[in-house]
């Protein structure tokens, strides 16, 4: 598996409309399933596109709108692939 980089937007409307609790979702998976060496996990400053929000970054791939169910649903693809 090729190391996954996940980028967690922090800027005050992302991490208020729900990536506080996606940040705390993603620690908890990657500690569950031992995948601290396969995952890089990093937070971000606001990029602008708070109207889309919550908004998570997987190895360049922006998703918006990300509630926990999306979160679980990329993770799962991670987990499996």
């Amino acid at each position: 598996m090729a190391k996954l980089n996940i980028t967690v937007c922090m800027g005050s409307s992302c991490f208020a409309r729900g990536n506080a609790q996606n940040l705390e979702l993603i620690e908890n998976f990657i500690k569950e399933n031992g995948l601290e060496a396969e995952i890089d996990l990093s937070g971000a400053r606001c990029s602008g596109q708070c109207a889309s929000g919550p908004n998570i970054i997987v190895n360049g791939v922006e998703y918006n709108s990300v509630d926990e169910n999306k979160v679980r649903e990329i993770l799962q693809t991670v987990k499996n692939s």
